[in-house]
């Protein structure tokens, strides 16, 4: 039965390193060991984004800062 047993395990780990690399190379990971994936940046609300705040904030000064050209 240990043997039946080690037989199967050594199966599937080749049938899973066989499908670990297939995969690999679909995703078209090509990098160096120990590196880590490139990060996608992350979509954000424009009410999260720091950069997109700050821009209002000097619009509004700017725009409070003229002087009222309607009377």
């Amino acid at each position: 039965m240990g043997k039946i047993l080690l037989v199967v395990l050594v199966f599937a780990a080749l049938v899973y390193t066989i499908f670990w690399l297939i995969e690999r190379r679909r995703a078209g990971v090509r990098r160096v060991r120990g590196t880590p994936p490139p990060t996608q940046r992350r979509m954000t609300a424009p009410d999260d984004d720091e950069e997109f705040l700050r821009e209002l904030r000097r619009r509004r000064r700017r725009d409070e800062d003229k002087p009222n050209s309607d009377g």
